[in-house]
């Protein structure tokens, strides 16, 4: 009969000398149990394994036994062939996550992680020494700073395309997302009025010097007046905008793009979109998903945005519209981007030549011309008017001109009228 080979760690080679000589009387109980730093009853234990089995008696009872919980391999080769179809260039904790999801297969993270490994679909990255940056302490409270930024990348089909994003501060959590086509001012306006009608007016926007939001010029320094539609929307509106001037200052937000552009992007592709507007519904039922996930509790429990007025509700229309300044013509024409509007002869207040008016670009396709808080009427011309230098009309007013002159000797013309005999006869009366 062969004889049996017992592999025996130092740990238990140790433990059995002690045992042993436990057992030849060379120690006592409490000796040998100060010497395992075990309990007496636990040495009694052992010293009785090791009389009935021998040496085996130090070890472990499952040595060499088959694990109870060792996968069956079958469900290893339906996680390998999912692995390979499906999941080949995911990472080991998201490749779990979905095995659990969609194919009812609990099987841990790192157990994929060998899994992928042995396939050749994960390679563990050797981790560098960066450069260290401290975090800056989040806010306190949920609406207190909206980090905002724009992320542009193939987030699904062929071409790229931007995802507007905002996050809060204090919890992480993901407030509002949107598909679009680029982060220019028309598409930021449509985002922050979708974000205000659902969570109202945050205290402040966090957000990095792109110029859609700051003014990135010389003389932005020197004259205050030079902001941009987003600044000016934010002010009117008493949202605070704070400029990162780094991408590290604004990281969580970088983080949080870094982390949709690898789960979001292998989520649209399984679920098969290639559109912007599917990829837009996509975003409601996966954004709540996602903020159960990673989303912190904030340290006080206060929603810090605030409400919207009534006032300021009827406002948002206006305020997040694209404006520029334009003067009034001779012919009271206005000229914007190649088109001429006629101002009519009655206006809700008066008009005259070169009065400088706003125009408003809102983000239905109307536009207004707006003349210290009020709307002018007008009429898109079909082509440039016919150049008029010295126009007879003097004003553009709320009610129709008169012709009436009056006469010479009307009292409020007399002011007017030089009559020598009569200032002869007042420069009496004064002396």
């Amino acid at each position: 009969m062969a004889q049996q080979l017992i592999t025996m760690t130092s740990k238990e080679l140790s433990r059995y000398g002690i045992i042993k000589n436990l057992i030849d009387n060379k120690l006592n109980g409490t000796e040998a149990a100060k010497q395992l730093n075990l309990s007496v009853r636990q040495v009694k234990n052992i010293k009785a394994n090791v009389l009935k089995h021998g040496e085996q008696g130090v070890m472990h009872g499952n040595r060499g036994k088959q694990s109870n919980r060792k996968i069956n391999i079958e469900i290893i080769k339906k996680v390998k062939k999912y692995l390979k179809e499906k999941y080949y260039d995911f990472k080991p904790s998201f490749a779990s996550e979905k095995l659990k999801e969609i194919h009812n297969i609990k099987i841990g993270r790192e157990t994929v992680r060998l899994l992928m490994t042995d396939m050749g679909l994960w390679k563990q990255k050797s981790r560098r020494n960066k450069n260290y940056h401290s975090w800056r302490k989040r806010k306190d409270n949920y609406g207190e700073m909206q980090q905002f930024d724009g992320s542009y990348h193939i987030w699904f089909g062929d071409e790229e395309t931007c995802l507007l994003l905002s996050v809060d501060d204090a919890t992480g959590k993901i407030t509002h997302a949107k598909f679009d086509y680029n982060e220019s001012v028309v598409a930021v306006f449509k985002f922050w009025l979708e974000y205000l009608s659902k969570n109202n007016l945050p205290l402040s926007i966090y957000l990095d010097k792109f110029s859609t939001y700051k003014v990135n010029h010389k003389n932005a320094v020197d004259n205050k007046d030079l902001i941009t539609q987003f600044q000016r929307a934010a002010n009117q509106t008493g949202i605070k905008l704070i400029t990162a001037h780094s991408p590290e200052a604004k990281g969580r937000i970088e983080r949080m793009n870094a982390t949709l552009q690898d789960r979001l992007v292998k989520e649209l592709r399984l679920a098969g979109i290639t559109t912007i507007d599917k990829s837009n519904e996509f975003l409601k039922e996966y954004i709540p998903k996602f903020n159960a996930k990673f989303a912190v509790a904030p340290q006080r429990k206060t929603d810090l945005h605030k409400i919207i007025s009534p006032l300021l509700k009827d406002k948002l229309a206006q305020i997040f519209s694209v404006q520029d300044m334009r003067k009034v013509n001779n012919d009271y024409t206005i000229r914007f981007e190649n088109k001429y509007f006629q101002l009519d002869k009655e206006q809700p207040i008066t008009v005259y030549k070169k009065d400088v008016v706003i125009i408003e670009q809102h983000l239905n396709g109307k536009i207004k011309i707006n003349f210290k808080g009020h709307y002018l009427n007008y009429v898109l011309l079909p082509k440039r008017p016919e150049k008029i230098i010295n126009i007879k009309l003097s004003a553009l007013t709320g009610r129709k001109q008169s012709h009436y002159i009056p006469p010479v000797n009307h009292p409020w013309r007399k002011q007017f009228i030089f009559n020598p005999k009569t200032k002869v006869e007042e420069s009496v009366l004064v002396n």
